[in-house]
């Protein structure tokens, strides 16, 4: 599977239809620069990509890296119809055979606008909800007609669309329990990052025992509930520290830490910084 790091997202370049007859063969190409999602509608595409065989049949897809030389395995067997797809992303990706845990990195900034994040998009399968999947191939191929600002627009907003659905149905917590419970242990310490959480309190609430809940967390996330939930509740003090005049004791408790040392302590560590200081620099 291919893991993209976000933003920026992935972007549309140019899309098509092609088709062949028994007997055709797909183009050799080589470091063609984009990433090339094939869609096949009607027959079969039998392609390799330096020695990884990919057979492509109706209702299925696969997605060509753009570094790597792709050919024909052998030749159509009947006739075949299918979309191909150009995209690129300007950010960080790359191929794995597992959900890789992601750690947020360390901001010295406060006022990002968007956290970093990761997907995982599969390299090849069944298309999920194969006719909504032709249709917005199928707008795609009509925006191209139109020449202007907002159809360009559309074009992207469809694609993102596209590519959700495509790493929804890959998603490797949907087939990986440790990774769904990880998730659900996470939305459980966000949802209550102003109370003081127990392991044994989110072994309760998840029916699991603390220390499989961790093993779950550290695979997905790369840190323990208590590591996760304390960058959580850092990232909830530096915004009350830049938007508003609460007292520095009042925020730590308002965003779960116990004792106003242990606040410090914390933010310190995360940030580098105390939070008065943190607070003189960004309100300035």
């Amino acid at each position: 599977m291919f893991r993209f790091t976000s933003p920026p997202m992935p972007h549309y370049i140019t899309s098509g239809k092609d088709a062949y007859s028994a007997g055709d063969r797909h183009a050799d190409r080589s470091g063609i620069g984009v990433f090339d999602l094939l869609v096949t509608t009607r027959g079969c595409l039998f392609l390799e990509e330096d020695g990884l065989e990919l057979t492509v049949p109706a209702g299925h897809f696969a997605i060509l890296r753009p570094d790597r030389s792709h050919r024909t395995s052998k030749p159509c067997g009947e006739e075949t119809h299918f979309h191909w797809l150009h995209f690129q992303t300007l950010g960080s990706w790359s191929e794995v055979t597992e959900r890789e845990p992601y750690t947020d990195p360390l901001h010295s900034q406060p006022y990002l606008q968007i956290e970093t994040f990761v997907f995982h998009v599969p390299r090849s399968g069944e298309l999920p909800a194969r006719e909504t999947m032709y249709e917005w191939l199928e707008e795609l191929q009509r925006l191209k007609a139109a020449a202007d600002a907002g159809a360009r627009f559309k074009q992207q907003g469809v694609f993102q669309q596209l590519l959700f659905q495509l790493q929804e149905e890959g998603s490797a917590a949907a087939k990986d329990a440790q990774l769904a419970l990880a998730d659900e242990a996470a939305a459980f310490l966000r949802r209550s990052y102003r109370e003081q959480v127990s392991y044994k309190e989110l072994s309760e609430q998840l029916h699991f025992h603390a220390n499989y809940i961790a093993l779950c967390m550290k695979k997905a996330f790369g840190c323990t509930p208590l590591d996760y939930l304390t960058r959580y509740r850092i990232e909830q003090a530096k915004q009350l520290l830049i938007h508003t005049g609460e007292p520095i004791g009042s925020i730590a408790e308002a965003t779960g830490f116990a004792t106003f040392s242990y606040f410090v302590r914390c933010f310190g560590k995360h940030t580098g910084t105390k939070p008065k200081a943190f607070r003189q620099r960004f309100r300035t």
